[in-house]
């Protein structure tokens, strides 16, 4: 998720949750992490952090949600939502906000990867008029036809060449069979993950961004969204900035089920959903 494009909350927003952590208004926030059992934490060692960096394909954002035809919800979530509340105060409070939404697959992966290309590094709006003119040139949107279109004619389409040279060799992977799609269900997510990285413009990032939207595998923890690092940060921290670690130290008490939390953090940040 962009940062961007999921702004930091309110002052009034930031006391509440300060007041969900322990701390009070007109008080020094709590800077520890928010423990389920209610009790106080230790103090997260802040002066210790090392400077925020860049994280790799931090700027990429999935497209805005829209009707997708069979949706379903995942087998598992009904179940990683009363476990979670269980266990995390800070989510026992944030999932009933969000009422039945829940995280829904679009089903086809060669879609879910181009529309994830599509959307690195540009605003939401920009990507779906981008994806819009897309579908305009290559209907059918398979891999063949990508192909037939040609890089040019992607780029015609409001791509950057070099995104659209991606989405031509991702096509190519599809079409050549150079991509196990039958076996993928039956991989673990390291092993799934470092075969799509073999593809240009796919990153880490994306990877698990289509282990959570396609595969829907319920144990995903991509640290290197911004928004979900912002999220732990506001949630947890009292909107003090968080490292990694830290934030793979709060995602601990979400396993197994760290796609589910990851998935409501984002809505934390930006209430409406997003698929792939």
């Amino acid at each position: 998720m962009n940062a961007a494009a999921r702004k930091p909350a309110t002052s009034a927003a930031a006391a509440k949750t300060a007041k969900a952590s322990g701390g009070r208004a007109g008080k020094a926030p709590v800077k520890g992490v928010a423990r389920a059992d209610g009790k106080a934490a230790a103090p997260a060692k802040l002066n210790a952090r090392a400077p925020k960096v860049s994280l790799p394909e931090a700027d990429a954002i999935p497209l805005p949600v829209e009707t997708v035809i069979d949706a379903v919800r995942p087998a598992y979530w009904d179940e990683a939502c009363a476990d979670l509340m269980k266990r995390d105060r800070i989510l026992r409070k944030m999932i009933p906000t969000y009422g039945p939404a829940h995280l829904v697959s679009r089903g086809d992966p060669f879609i879910t990867l181009a529309r994830s290309v599509v959307g690195q590094q540009i605003s939401v709006k920009a990507a779906q008029s981008v994806w819009e003119r897309l579908v305009d040139a290559c209907p059918k949107i398979t891999p063949a036809q990508f192909l037939k279109a040609g890089p040019e004619k992607l780029a015609n389409c409001g791509l950057s060449r070099r995104k659209a040279e991606y989405i031509i060799d991702l096509a190519d992977h599809f079409k050549a069979g150079r991509v196990h799609v039958n076996e993928w269900t039956e991989m673990d997510d390291e092993a799934v993950i470092a075969e799509l990285t073999q593809i240009r413009g796919i990153g880490r990032w994306t990877a698990e961004m289509f282990l959570m939207f396609n595969l829907m595998r319920p144990n995903v923890l991509p640290l290197d969204d911004v928004g979900l690092i912002n999220a732990i940060s506001t949630n947890y921290f009292s909107g003090e900035p968080v490292t990694r670690s830290e934030a793979r130290e709060v995602a601990a008490n979400w396993e197994p089920w760290r796609t589910v939390a990851t998935w409501y953090m984002w809505r934390s940040l930006d209430p409406l959903p997003v698929t792939y």
